[in-house]
């Protein structure tokens, strides 16, 4: 099973970092309301960046490193 680590970017512009095994689908939740709180009234949501993980673990670890990043940082990840 692979795990992702995936970027939305908000209507408003703000970037979500979050994990998913299926990354369509969370994205779905996160439109009709039903993922984080953050993303509730921030739409259009877009898909910007996802990144494979080996396992569940991975992923958490990496999401933990991503989310610490600055702005500027995570908007170099795109880049890459």
């Amino acid at each position: 099973m692979t795990w992702w680590l995936y970027l939305l970017r908000c209507g408003d512009g703000t970037l979500y970092c979050g994990i998913a095994l299926d990354v369509e689908a969370r994205l779905k939740q996160h439109r009709d309301g039903k993922g984080a709180k953050y993303t509730r009234g921030r739409g259009p949501l877009e898909v910007v960046y996802r990144e494979a993980c080996s396992g569940q673990a991975e992923a958490l670890r990496r999401e933990r490193v991503v989310k610490r990043l600055s702005r500027a940082a995570k908007l170099r990840l795109l880049s890459a």
